[in-house]
């Protein structure tokens, strides 16, 4: 199965960045870029705002039917409970969320979230009907060490070992090596179609042929330069877009080199 089979999805994660008024307005842009130049056919694309512009995005996504589909950045493994500050999978699926991130490498690194936590995360999201994008990737000391590979099969093992081949094949994992996020260095389309290609083939090795309809996006320092190289990879179907989703144009650009 190829990439145009399995469909392309280009998520914007927003992270700590605009609030409700500015997020109504980059939507409208994105809107507006959406109607005069639609995405490619098998492409879709995701925004992940900050909890507090969730509502105002699902209304503005849902009543002017922009073809954007609403994602979160994180959830909590609970469905309710005395977790001060925290939003749970039910609570985002109420709002129509389709798409949740789970173990970006800032909440592993920043937030502390271990592979087992990740996990209970992904179980919370499919619990609901939502479909988890699964973060992995090696930090700068384990790609020169060369433990990259043995890291990130890690990770997805955490995530996925166990699970239905329907889950698998329905979920989306996002590599991201740590070194490339936010530092405009970007792996090469080869060193992001070798870990995507090896992230498949360890997903086949856990849920069969299910592992070649999962998504596998590519972030870290995506931009409108570089990605269709990276789209035109075999393995790399999507790309997790962080600062260069801020602003319509650019994301918007991001999203079309699918085609």
């Amino acid at each position: 199965m190829g990439v145009g089979e399995r469909g392309v999805l280009v998520s914007g994660n927003w992270k700590m960045h605009i609030n409700h008024f500015e997020a109504l307005k980059l939507v409208q842009e994105l809107a507006a870029l959406l109607r005069a130049q639609a995405l490619p056919e098998g492409c879709a694309a995701s925004v992940h705002p900050p909890f507090t512009s969730l509502r105002t995005v699902q209304t503005a996504v849902e009543t002017d039917r922009v073809p954007l589909a609403l994602g979160a950045q994180t959830c909590h493994h609970a469905d309710k409970g005395a977790f001060t500050g925290e939003v749970s999978a039910e609570m985002l699926a109420k709002l129509n969320v389709r798409y949740v991130i789970a173990g970006h490498s800032e909440r592993r690194r920043g937030c502390g979230e271990t592979d087992e936590m990740v996990r209970a995360k992904v179980d919370a999201i499919l619990r609901h009907g939502m479909v988890p994008i699964v973060c992995v990737g090696e930090d700068a000391d384990e790609r020169a060490s060369g433990a990259a590979l043995d890291r990130v099969r890690a990770q997805v093992d955490a995530a996925f070992d166990g699970r239905p081949s329907a889950a698998v094949a329905a979920a989306v994992v996002a590599y991201e090596p740590i070194w490339a996020i936010g530092t405009g260095v970007t792996a090469t389309p080869d060193d992001a179609e070798q870990m995507c290609a090896a992230i498949r083939a360890e997903l086949a090795r856990l849920a069969g042929p299910a592992a070649e309809t999962t998504r596998i996006q590519y972030g870290g320092s995506v931009n409108p330069d570089n990605a269709a190289e990276l789209l035109a990879q075999p393995n790399v179907d999507g790309l997790l877009v962080g600062g260069a989703s801020l602003e319509a144009a650019s994301f918007h650009a991001i999203a079309r080199a699918a085609g």
